[in-house]
């Protein structure tokens, strides 16, 4: 007879193993996870997405009580970049499962998975599975707008269960996405037949970093819940391939302005818009839904810090969370480090993802159940 552990281990492996980088499509994990909830009754929500790649995110139930709670992982990963061993090729080493997504967040998926499956028969329980979430939030954006199961089975509580090191995060800063372009006119750089893009871009970046500067220094722009307390903007510049003896036809500047719930995100957004137009760049801005957090004393909160005897705390990063918040009371808690997470040689302790079985479960039984 298999333990917990075991199971956990040879199912994140087996998603461990198949390549859903966000730029991929993600259906073979899908049928993986279908695959593994025998007794679910599944919602599959099938979506092209702006590439042309083929998505789906799954909405699980087992029972029709409502008001159980609802637990979310996402099957993407980001891009395997610095790794020295195969990234696809999971393995168990010194008491760690390694793998890409092994901590972020495949390993807890996988948990999750286990753990809704041996809850009692007669125990409702979801799962919400998304995908794109290390890009646009497009999957958790779909299951929100477009699941039937979810409307027609509202959870009381939802956990995302990314990486937390198993400490109840009540809440998390959401961001807002920035992409600034100049056009200039592509020539050999010895002539006086082109324009380069940069001569735009140039200006509009001073007044990014002053902005950028000004929100690690100005204390009403920063939040002292958060570590670090100042708001992040986070600024990348391109030239699309460009050598040097070319004048650049594009300049792109993407940025992601990191806020939490207490800062309001319209002064940076005003500030880079007018940036834009006084040199001339196009502005495409995307907020990616709003900075979930609950207060302290909300009674999901006080369950989660009970059952991990863990103080909660809010955390820096952005999850899916930043759109289920609009569904129900929403917590961040699952096993593994964030300091792992999107990084080379990525891993997760078993030690934890033992332990996120009882935790997820206890959870997933003291929840309140509403008549169906």
């Amino acid at each position: 007879m298999s333990s917990p552990l075991s199971e956990i281990i040879a199912l994140a492996a087996q998603l461990i193993a198949l390549d859903t980088r966000s730029s991929r499509s993600n259906r073979a994990l899908a049928e993986c996870v279908v695959s593994a909830l025998p007794g679910f009754a599944i919602e599959r929500l099938d979506f092209t997405d702006s590439d042309g790649v083929g998505k789906t995110a799954l909405v699980a139930l087992r029972g029709q009580a409502g008001g159980c709670l609802a637990l979310s992982a996402h099957m993407d990963t980001v891009p395997p970049v610095g790794w020295t061993r195969d990234p696809f090729r999971p393995a168990v080493e010194d008491e760690r499962l390694y793998g890409l997504g092994s901590c972020d967040m495949k390993g807890p998926m996988a948990a999750a998975i286990v753990a809704v499956r041996s809850l009692p028969a007669d125990r409702a329980t979801m799962l919400l599975l998304t995908c794109d979430e290390e890009t646009t939030k497009a999957g958790a954006r779909r299951i929100v707008s477009e699941s039937r199961m979810l409307k027609a089975h509202p959870p009381a509580g939802i956990l995302v269960v990314e990486p937390t090191d198993l400490r109840p995060l009540r809440g998390h800063r959401s961001d807002v996405q920035f992409t600034a372009t100049a056009r200039g006119v592509q020539a050999h750089s010895s002539t006086a037949n082109g324009l380069n893009a940069n001569i735009a871009l140039i200006p509009f970046l001073s007044e990014m970093r002053d902005l950028h500067l000004a929100l690690r220094t100005e204390t009403r722009l920063q939040d002292p819940s958060y570590v670090p307390p100042w708001c992040d903007l986070n600024i990348i510049v391109d030239n699309h391939g460009t050598a040097t003896n070319i004048t650049a036809p594009l300049a792109t500047c993407r940025m992601k302005f990191r806020y939490s719930k207490a800062i309001d995100p319209a002064w940076v957004i005003e500030s880079v818009e007018a940036a834009a137009r006084r040199n001339g760049l196009d502005l495409v801005v995307r907020q990616v839904g709003t900075p979930p957090e609950l207060p302290v004393d909300h009674p999901f909160v006080q369950r989660a810090a009970a059952v991990t005897a863990a103080s909660p705390d809010v955390g820096a990063f952005g999850s899916d969370a930043s759109q289920f918040a609009t569904v129900a009371p929403t917590l961040i808690l699952g096993p593994g480090s964030m300091e792992q997470a999107h990084k080379p040689e990525e891993f997760i302790a078993l030690e934890q993802l033992e332990r996120s079985i009882a935790i997820f479960q206890r959870l997933a039984i003291e929840q309140p159940m509403v008549a169906g």
